[in-house]
């Protein structure tokens, strides 16, 4: 991205070597001030302060005292970044490359985005605030320069890149890339295509895709995720499902499923995606949570307030 000059968190690398150039460099951020250990911390070697005092404390006893031990010999600080989440996904054959609908999915198990982070409560397409303005900034600072930064650092890449960007006041930034769809983004991206797939994909393989005209159709699509009670945490298989027949004007995605003595009892902690289309997210959320609530398992939980944020 800095090679690119693609639009991401200011940071840089630091050792204990030039701890003092960590605190200049501390000092030209705003509160609040993120520290990375830059090895392998088991999930807890990020530290997030609001004081900077607090945050030169921190680093000297990363590098120095080293807190995370071997994994803090290095330490990534790093620019905050303070905005509201969409996820941009594009398909490339690795010249040519065509933006797929956004989304904004919800990570946390409870309502509000509060509790553990699970694989998906739920998602929305397109976000309503990817203006065309907004979008125009995505392809030109982002998706081009990626798609182009590919080809120049001879990488040759088909296929999928999933952008994690943050819309900081009127600007969009990446916080990550992934090299594949994301769920349950695909949930809603997936069913807004009209295209055949197949005939997508081959235009990949073949490098053909500038021939192809993406069709997407222009409602809002949702899905609502139900899972199994006391996911994230543990929880119990095998509990029968009942009422998925009755849904007939929505899509239902099997995920934690599986065939049991005739009966589809649940086999995992996400169980099943509902998706919906709508003429906005609401109308669309209002059909999902309508058949959600045809569909019994012990224990089903979901979140209520999809798009809250919205």
């Amino acid at each position: 991205m800095i090679r690119h000059h693609i639009p991401t968190a200011r940071y840089e690398s630091f050792t204990s070597e030039n701890l003092e150039d960590g605190y200049a460099f501390l000092e030209t951020l705003n509160s609040p001030y993120v520290l990375k250990a830059d090895g392998l911390a088991a999930g807890k070697g990020v530290v997030i302060l609001s004081n900077l005092e607090a945050a030169k404390t921190e680093l000297k006893a990363m590098l120095v005292d080293e807190k995370f031990g071997s994994a803090s010999t290095t330490v990534v600080i790093e620019e905050f970044l303070d905005g509201i989440e969409l996820s941009v996904f594009v398909l490339t054959d690795g010249v040519n490359y065509k933006v797929l609908p956004t989304a904004k999915d919800y990570k946390r198990i409870g309502e509000g985005d509060t509790g553990l982070n699970t694989g998906g409560m739920g998602a929305i397409s397109p976000v309503p605030f990817g203006d065309i303005v907004l979008m125009d900034k995505i392809e030109g600072r982002i998706v081009k320069p990626t798609v182009e930064g590919l080809k120049k650092d001879k990488l040759p890449y088909k296929g999928f890149i999933f952008i994690g960007l943050i819309k900081v006041g009127d600007d969009p930034k990446v916080i990550e890339y992934n090299v594949r769809l994301g769920d349950p983004e695909t949930e809603v991206v997936l069913p807004r295509i009209k295209n055949d797939m197949v005939a997508l994909f081959e235009a990949v393989a073949y490098g053909t895709l500038n021939d192809v005209d993406l069709e997407i159709d222009s409602r809002t699509a949702v899905t609502v995720m139900t899972v199994s009670g006391g996911y994230p945490g543990s929880y119990e298989n095998g509990k029968e499902i009942t009422g998925i027949e009755t849904i007939t004007d929505s899509l239902v995605f099997h995920a934690g499923t599986k065939e049991k003595d005739g009966k589809t009892v649940t086999n995992g902690g996400r169980v099943m995606a509902i998706t919906s289309f709508g003429a906005d997210f609401k109308s669309a959320l209002e059909l999902s949570y309508k058949n959600v609530e045809k569909l019994s398992f012990e224990g089903i939980n979901y979140r209520k307030d999809i798009g809250f944020d919205l």
